[in-house]
């Protein structure tokens, strides 16, 4: 049995938005997913009404759907929630983790290094989800594990563009590295900590975050 057209559409278009190929602010034409996966237009709601309740759309009424484009101030909100749900799933993987979960960071690690070295910054952004998601697996906790890939899901655009910023993508890398040797060390405060660090926007971040939400394109009018 094929996967239902609701769920097609749903992951179709979540990957578009987590992968940047749909931005905050572009507006989903519903009959245009229609025609493309030739169906009516009931899946299609479906799949928009899931991804609002995700917090990846936004319904304007009169104007149409879009992709979320957060304010500053709920921006900062959902990268403060991030830190610390990523700091908790840092803390229970050094409890946690057995050799296969290790094993998995540092693959995604070395992934990193290598999209790092050859100064490709769409391959890092790649490996670093990865690297992320290995972290939440290792913590051993399933529902933790489904509501920061959630959040994460929501953050990934605005995270994706801070990684073009000069600098940064050796920045994480380095951060990358601190927080796997506290994982594998068995130190809870200090991979808390350099999670936290690594995920919480302060100082120069900051000043990157609100530049870029400027080059995001304006919810435009239907």
């Amino acid at each position: 049995m094929g996967i239902p057209t609701t769920q097609r559409i749903r992951l179709a278009l979540e990957n578009a938005i987590v992968d940047g190929q749909l931005q905050p602010g572009d507006r989903i034409d519903p009959d245009r997913i229609a025609q493309d996966y030739g169906c009516s237009r009931t899946p299609v709601r479906e799949a928009l009404q899931a991804l609002e309740a995700s917090g990846l759309l936004i319904v304007q009424p009169k104007r149409g759907t879009f992709v979320a484009k957060l304010g500053i101030p709920q921006l900062m909100e959902r990268f403060e929630l991030m830190a610390e749900m990523e700091s908790f799933c840092a803390r229970l993987a050094c409890r946690r983790a057995d050799g296969a979960d290790l094993e998995r960071i540092a693959t995604s690690l070395s992934a990193c290094e290598a999209a790092a070295e050859a100064g490709d910054s769409d391959g890092y952004y790649a490996q670093n989800t990865l690297f992320h998601q290995a972290i939440y697996r290792a913590a051993h906790n399933g529902f933790l594990e489904a509501e920061t890939l959630r959040l994460q899901a929501i953050l990934q655009p605005y995270r994706r563009r801070q990684l073009q910023a000069h600098g940064r993508v050796r920045r994480s890398l380095q951060e990358h590295h601190r927080i796997f040797a506290a994982i594998r060390a068995g130190d809870e405060a200090a991979a808390a900590q350099a999670m936290s660090d690594h995920v919480l926007v302060q100082g120069d971040r900051f000043r990157d975050l609100v530049a870029l939400l400027k080059s995001f394109p304006p919810a435009r009018a239907g």
